[in-house]
């Protein structure tokens, strides 16, 4: 007897394959207010890499990317400064400064740069209002000046020279995310649990999915621009 193959169970979205909610409890985000913050606490997120922070400015309070080198207790300015966890618009951000959680838009809370370890430098600014950041595969992004972005470089940077020493802790780190794993490869599967499965050895089939193949056949490269080796 045949079952779904995993791109059919996922697109169902059953119990296996969907996010644990209490995982996306903390909505990162920047205050309305400006004035001067202070830090509540430190945070662990599951479906974050990096740390949170808990602050508060006034009665409002918000949950931001910690910034490398943060405690507990520590103040920290909204709209005004350059030191390290500040909050600005990036047009009073001077060139060469290191910026994280950039927003892509005014007022979106911050969408880049915000897994651990990560920093843009502020590159260059253009006429009209507009900023150029440098991400760290040196490809330049232009965003509007009135976009918000907080500097330093985010904590929890060398997360991955770390092991995760059992196959346990994999797992519902993974699960947290709603991330597929372990992956196995199609080719070493049964014929009846997918399209690429069985033969003798590695039979490569081809993998050109058909456009308007079904659900279950519809695997493999999708429409792709290009085949063959470069």
């Amino acid at each position: 007897m045949g079952k779904r193959i995993i791109s059919q169970a996922r697109g169902k979205g059953s119990l296996s394959y969907q996010a644990r909610k209490q995982a996306f409890i903390y909505r990162v985000k920047y205050p309305l207010g400006v004035g001067q913050a202070k830090v509540i606490a430190l945070l662990h997120s599951a479906a974050h890499s990096a740390p949170l922070i808990h602050a508060s400015i006034g009665n409002e309070h918000f949950y931001n990317v910690a910034f490398d080198g943060v405690v507990e207790g520590q103040n920290f300015k909204i709209g005004e400064g350059l030191d390290k966890g500040n909050v600005i618009t990036l047009k009073d951000i001077p060139s060469g400064t290191t910026v994280f959680n950039v927003e892509k838009n005014p007022g979106d809370g911050g969408k880049m740069m915000r897994v651990a370890g990560s920093r843009a430098t502020v590159h260059k600014h253009y006429e009209h209002n507009k900023v150029g950041i440098m991400t760290p595969t040196r490809r330049e992004i232009v965003l509007d000046g009135n976009c918000r972005a907080t500097i330093g470089v985010v904590a929890g940077e060398g997360r991955k020279q770390k092991p995760f020493y059992t196959a346990g802790r994999k797992f519902y780190k993974m699960k947290a995310r709603n991330k597929l794993w372990p992956r196995t490869s199609a080719v070493k599967m049964n014929a009846i649990d997918h399209p690429f499965g069985s033969g003798r050895g590695k039979r490569i089939k081809s993998k050109i999915a058909k456009r308007w193949a079904p659900a279950g056949r519809r695997v493999g490269h999708l429409a792709p621009r290009r085949t063959g080796r470069k």
